[in-house]
């Protein structure tokens, strides 16, 4: 999965977990379309009928804040969102990112640059977001962090490595 094609969803600063996905189905919602159903349902209204794969969720300040939830990066991903961009992360949600296999990438120049709508191109290999408004880079991952996004995540990443599953 070295090249994400999708459209930008832009969000504020402070974005957090209970926005994402509301607390109040952390419980009772555990199938992954009951999960995409409710992305963003606190925040965005539309985001469940508009967002297609690839999709790209772009916040400001410390998205992902608040409880350390894992369903608040699942419905996302769930959603078909290719990966979340921000200024800064949460550092429990940037992980749950990664460990569920959706790149997390800060770079606080291309969240100001991006519009709600845009098309991007993400280039996990060479780090570089090719918007509208020009080539934006990013620190490539570790080779190991990699391995685990193009797994799907931390789980299947392990049991490939074990060789279970």
């Amino acid at each position: 999965m070295a090249l994400i094609t999708g459209k930008v969803f832009k969000y504020g600063d402070d974005i957090n977990t209970d926005v994402i996905f509301p607390g109040k189905y952390t419980y009772t919602v555990t199938e992954p379309d009951d999960m995409a159903s409710h992305a963003m349902e606190d925040l965005d209204s539309g985001f469940v009928d508009a967002v297609e794969d690839g999709d790209v969720v772009v916040g400001g300040k410390n998205f992902g804040c608040g409880s350390s939830r894992e369903q608040a990066v699942k419905c996302l991903k769930f959603s078909g969102v290719g990966a979340v961009i921000a200024k800064s992360f949460s550092r429990i949600y940037f992980r749950n990112l990664i460990n569920n296999g959706i790149p997390a990438i800060v770079n606080s120049d291309l969240v100001d640059a991006l519009r709600n709508g845009d098309r991007i191109e993400i280039n996990l290999e060479t780090g570089t977001v090719s918007t509208p408004h020009g080539e934006f880079s990013f620190p490539a991952y570790a080779p190991e962090i990699q391995e685990i996004i193009d797994s799907g995540g931390l789980i299947p990443y392990t049991q490939r490595k074990l060789g279970i599953g």
